[in-house]
């Protein structure tokens, strides 16, 4: 019998950015409580992914899974663009 995988992560973002071919920059927003005061705190975080088709742009929802690392700073992917950016007149 075959073992089975672990399900693999997925988080959504907004694209921040264009790297160079095949890449692009999202950051991803959450809150979490302060452990003392219990104020719910932004926090944010920017992730590398692996956009393979060039298809994301600025300003687009996309939603990306943990995969094996690509590079020093890629370990994610793109999944699918939830939402895209409106278009600036």
């Amino acid at each position: 019998m075959a073992e089975q995988r672990k399900q693999r992560r997925t988080v959504r973002g907004v694209v921040i950015g264009r790297s160079g071919d095949k890449s692009i920059r999202i950051e991803m927003k959450y809150r979490v409580k302060h452990p003392v005061y219990g104020k719910f705190v932004r926090r944010s975080i920017k992730l590398s992914v692996h956009d393979e088709k060039n298809l994301a742009g600025v300003g687009d929802l996309v939603e990306v899974i943990e995969c094996r690392p690509m590079s020093k700073t890629k370990s994610w992917r793109l999944l699918e663009i939830v939402q895209k950016a409106p278009e600036k007149i």
